[in-house]
C-alpha cells in the first residue's frame, strides 16, 4: 500500500467528524432537540453498521451475553452522555467551541488511566493537561480576561463531552481485548439506541421526517460523519501508529471551526484562536511514542467518532 494513503484515509476520516456539526445544528433548525439528534445518530449509525457487518462477515455480530457490560459502558455510560453534552454544547456556544472543548477527552484520558490502569503521570503529560487548561480557558472567555463570551453552562457541556468520550476509551480497552473494533463499535450503537430512545419523545416529531431535508441530514450524521469516518480510520491505523494517527486526526476540530466560520459565519477573536492552538498542541504533547498498534482505534486518545 504506497505510504501517503493511510495519512489520507485518517485525515479525511478526521474531517468528516469534524463535519457532523453541520447536520446537527440543521436538525435543530427543522425542529430537533438534542436528545432527539443524539438518538437520530444512534439509530442511523446502528442501521448502517448492521448492514456493513452483514455485506462483510456476520460473524462479527457473536458476543457473549456476559459481555454486555462493555457496551453499557461504551454504549450507554458514554455514547449517549458524549452525544448529548457536545450537541448541548453545539446549541449553547458554537461547533468551533464545542469540538475545541469536546478535544479535552486526551486529558481525561490521562487522568483516569493514572487511577484505573495505573499508567505514570510523566512530565509530558503534565505539561500536556496544563497546557490543555489553559487553551480550553482562552475559548471560552474565561482568558485574558472574564467577559461577556463566557458560559458555564456551556463550558460544564463541553467538558462533560470530553469526559464522557474519555470513557469511551476506558471502557473500549476492556472490550478489545474480546472483540474486533467493528463489533464493539456496533453493539456500541445498539447499546446506545436501546438506551435512549425510550427518553427522546422521538415519536412527538415523527411529522418532521416527512421533510426530505431531514433524511439527507440523517445520512449525513450516521453515514457521512459517523459510519463512514470511523471506517476510514481503522483501515488507516491499521498501518500507520496510533500516536502518528492521533496528530493527524487534530485536524478535526480546525475543519469544524472552519465550517462553523464559513457556513454559519461563526466568529472567533484572536485570543479564543490562540486557544485553539494551545488545545491542538497539548493533544500532539501527550503523544508518547508507542508500538505500532492493529485494529484498535478506541486505544488512541484522540476524540472521535
Amino acid at each position: 500500500m504506497n505510504i501517503k494513503l493511510p495519512l489520507i484515509y485518517i485525515g479525511v476520516g478526521a474531517s468528516l467528524w469534524g463535519i457532523i456539526g453541520v447536520f446537527v445544528t440543521y436538525l435543530y433548525e427543522l425542529g430537533f432537540t438534542p436528545i432527539q439528534v443524539v438518538t437520530i445518530r444512534a439509530m442511523s449509525t446502528s442501521l448502517f453498521l448492521a448492514v456493513y457487518v452483514m455485506m462483510k462477515n456476520r460473524e462479527l455480530f457473536k458476543i457473549k451475553i456476559a459481555h454486555s457490560k462493555y457496551f453499557i459502558g461504551t454504549g450507554v455510560i458514554s455514547i449517549v452522555f458524549f452525544n448529548w453534552c457536545l450537541f448541548s454544547a453545539i446549541e449553547e456556544t458554537s461547533i468551533s467551541i464545542a469540538f475545541i472543548l469536546l478535544y479535552t477527552a486526551p486529558a481525561f484520558v490521562t487522568i483516569l488511566s493514572r487511577f484505573i490502569f495505573k499508567e505514570a503521570f510523566t512530565t509530558r503529560k503534565v505539561i500536556a493537561l496544563i497546557v490543555t487548561f489553559i487553551g480550553c480557558s482562552f475559548v471560552v472567555g474565561i482568558l485574558p480576561n472574564l467577559n461577556e463570551l463566557f458560559s458555564t453552562f456551556g463550558l460544564i457541556l463541553g467538558l462533560g463531552s470530553g469526559l464522557f468520550y474519555a470513557l469511551y476509551s476506558i471502557f473500549g480497552k476492556f472490550a478489545l481485548k474480546k472483540y474486533d473494533s467493528i463489533t464493539v463499535t456496533v453493539y456500541t450503537f445498539l447499546f446506545a439506541t436501546i438506551a435512549v430512545t425510550p427518553f427522546s419523545d422521538i415519536w412527538n416529531v415523527i411529522p418532521l421526517f416527512s421533510n426530505l431535508n431531514v433524511w439527507l441530514y440523517i445520512i449525513g450524521l450516521g453515514f457521512l460523519s459517523t459510519m463512514l469516518p470511523f471506517l476510514l480510520y481503522t483501515k488507516g491505523l491499521s498501518t500507520i501508529e496510533s500516536s502518528r494517527a492521533s496528530i493527524i486526526a487534530t485536524i478535526e476540530p480546525v475543519v469544524a471551526s472552519l465550517t462553523g466560520f464559513i457556513i454559519f459565519n461563526e466568529q472567533l477573536n484572536l485570543w479564543q484562536y490562540f486557544g485553539i492552538i494551545l488545545v491542538i498542541l497539548a493533544v500532539i504533547l501527550v503523544q508518547e511514542k508507542s508500538l505500532k498498534v492493529k485494529k484498535q482505534p478506541l486505544l488512541s486518545n484522540e476524540p472521535s467518532l
